[in-house]
């Protein structure tokens, strides 16, 4: 506090005022570090009246209000002020600002030292024989928090005299404009800056003015871009400034768009320019769009803007389109648009919608889909009492419903389509057109056992009569067995095509077999390839049916083909005594297991352990591995595959063997 604003205070205090204060006013030194709010001041002059006496007495109780740590660390403050400037020969300035920024110092130097009736006598005292770590107070005073320069601090130094360079950089500094509580940004992200031999910081400055910019201006950037000051001039910084000037953007409005709080990466930024600019902007929009946009210069949000153009691109949008985007922003932070975008395409993929389908409502509304937060998917699901392709069918049909969907709003159930009762009705005239009597238990029966819309049942209808079947064959296919329209299309053509160039068979074997269209591919094929083996070994019926051989179950095929019985056959002329021992203790050990059920065996157990009674041998003799078959003996190699596909175990009860 300077001797004018003593005067000051003490033109608004009465003689019995004074009279009755126990201190003398300009004692209190600590007030120099407590009043300098603005309120305490007066800004008009004082009237007096008969309230005058009230009037301070309620001014006497306000000061009073200041607490004692308040006083304790002001009193503190100065005697460090006192230390600093006389003791340690800083300039009063620094010394000033050191000891008034580094609050956190002087209450840990409050806890070390035994305070008496005079703070101010103890503190000095203390630092008499106690000296400090300058570092830390410096560090402070730059806006540094405790835990951003503990590990910044000097190992071998203690006082900041020691450090030339430190010191003469800082007061370049002050001297060109850059606040001293900002410094500490500077020396945290480019401390090579304080580094700087005599001349070179002050330099490296000039070379920016030479530019045409002022001090104020480079004072503000450098705070906010320190990599500025390192190496030469910032090419990029150069050339985005000339760009923005050539679209009529003036340093001072530059200045002013340039936030305190932000960062900015002026490489990056000036390849978002660049890809702005090869998608046909010139310099003038690009200045309208940072002018009216300024949180594209942000680097937080020039590297959201890269992604956001990447996730677009994904989905087909153009760069003409994404730079429309940028022009008609929504009043959203970037981050959260992106954010909001990827929201809703999480959503999307969660309820099965078509990938092309997404991609269209990203193109056609970006703005919109990224201006809101959806609900979590669950929740949209449960509170709309809906399934997952209605919602997709609301969503392709009007997109802005979604806007109802958004965090904090109340969920209304989605309005009945009817499209269950169209698609029963579809259903309905598709059976009558084949010749199904209406509520007949036959068509109730197809009605029951079809899945699906009644859409569909034309198309795979249709399906089989391009196949090459006759329409009234297939009608009657579909009488026999509806459940072959649970298919879709694809998998229906898939089938008959396998039918027909894998087996060898006509497609006219589906009009006796209509069922071959309901069992899998891999079943069909290792049947017939074991049937055909043990044909040509002469062991099985040759005249079996198609569907004989591919729809019977398990049990059946296996005492068709007497599978088993050949297999043991084979071996039992060249080990049946030794053989003979196993069968017998491992029929011991399954009618154990099956006396109260029927054995229940995986695929690998059942054929490992039909392996181990009777081991599968080649043309030669030898014993073939059942993992580990020789290319000759293919014919065993779809024996073991039967097995395993068949799994043997399950149907196979104790005391079979």
């Amino acid at each position: 506090m300077n001797h004018l604003h003593k005067l000051q205070i003490l033109k608004r205090v009465s003689p019995n005022f004074v009279g009755r204060c126990r201190k003398p006013i300009w004692q209190v030194g600590s007030l120099c570090y407590i009043v300098e709010n603005p309120r305490f001041y007066g800004t008009k002059p004082m009237v007096q009246t008969k309230n005058s006496d009230r009037n301070l007495i309620d001014s006497d109780q306000g000061i009073s209000k200041i607490s004692d740590a308040a006083r304790r660390e002001a009193q503190a403050a100065t005697a460090l002020l006192e230390y600093l400037h006389s003791t340690r020969s800083f300039q009063f300035l620094d010394a000033e600002h050191m000891s008034k920024y580094s609050p956190i110092f002087v209450k840990n130097l409050l806890k070390k030292v035994n305070i008496d009736a005079d703070i101010r006598r103890s503190i000095t005292r203390y630092l008499r024989y106690h000296p400090i770590n300058e570092f830390e107070i410096f560090f402070e005073s730059m806006g540094l928090k405790p835990q951003e320069y503990c590990t910044l601090l000097p190992r071998d130094l203690m006082y900041l005299s020691d450090d030339d360079f430190l010191l003469e950089n800082y007061h370049v500094m002050c001297n060109y404009g850059i606040a001293r509580n900002k410094m500490g940004k500077i020396y945290k992200e480019a401390t090579e800056v304080f580094r700087y031999d005599y001349g070179v910081l002050e330099l490296k400055l000039k070379t920016y003015e030479k530019l045409g910019l002022n001090s104020s201006f480079i004072a503000k950037v450098v705070v906010r871009s320190p990599d500025l000051l390192i190496g030469d001039a910032n090419i990029d910084f150069i050339k985005i400034l000339e760009l923005l000037r050539k679209g009529g953007l003036e340093y001072r409005r530059i200045e002013k768009l340039l936030s305190d709080k932000s960062t900015y990466n002026w490489s990056q930024l000036l390849s978002l320019l660049d890809l702005f600019g090869k998608a046909g902007y010139n310099d003038e929009q690009l200045s309208e769009l940072i002018s009216q946009r300024p949180w594209i210069l942000r680097e937080d949000s020039v590297n959201r803007s890269l992604l956001l153009i990447g996730f677009l691109l994904k989905f087909g949008s153009t760069m003409n389109q994404i730079c429309s985007l940028f022009l008609q922003f929504p009043k959203v932070q970037v981050e959260k648009f992106v954010s909001n975008l990827r929201h809703c395409f999480l959503f999307m993929n969660e309820i099965n919608m078509e990938a092309y389908e997404i991609g269209k409502l990203f193109r056609s509304h970006p703005i919109f889909i990224g201006s809101f937060t959806l609900k979590k998917t669950n929740s949209l699901l449960s509170r709309l009492n809906t399934g997952k392709k209605r919602i997709c069918e609301v969503i392709q049909e009007n997109p802005e419903i979604m806007k109802k969907w958004v965090k904090g709003s109340k969920i209304e159930w989605l309005p009945d389509s009817g499209e269950e009762l169209r698609s029963q009705m579809l259903k309905t005239k598709f059976f009558l057109d084949l010749g199904f009597v209406e509520n007949s238990d036959e068509m109730k029966r197809a009605l029951k056992v079809f899945r699906g819309r009644g859409a569909e049942l034309q198309e795979r209808f249709d399906c089989l009569v391009i196949a090459g079947l006759d329409r009234k064959d297939v009608c009657e296919m579909i009488k026999v067995s509806p459940q072959i329209l649970n298919q879709k299309k694809e998998v229906i053509e898939m089938k008959i095509d396998f039918l027909i160039n894998d087996l060898g068979l006509p497609v006219s074997s589906l009009v006796r077999f209509p069922s071959y269209l309901s069992y899998t591919m891999q079943r069909a094929k290792l049947r017939l390839t074991m049937y055909n083996w043990l044909k040509e070994q002469g062991k099985v019926n040759p005249v079996l049916s198609f569907s004989t051989i591919v729809g019977c179950t398990d049990n059946v095929f296996l005492s068709h083909q007497d599978l088993v019985l050949y297999l043991h056959a084979r071996q039992w002329k060249l080990h049946r005594r030794r053989r003979m021992r196993e069968a017998a203790s491992h029929r011991r050990k399954v009618s154990v297991y099956s006396k109260s059920r029927q054995m229940q065996l995986s695929a690998t157990a059942a054929a490992g352990w039909m392996h181990q009674v009777f081991p599968i041998r080649n043309i030669a003799g030898e014993v073939i591995s059942l993992n580990n078959c020789a290319p000759g003996d293919e014919y065993v190699q779809n024996v073991v595959n039967l097995i395993v596909s068949m799994k043997v175990g399950g149907a196979i009860r104790a005391g079979t063997w």
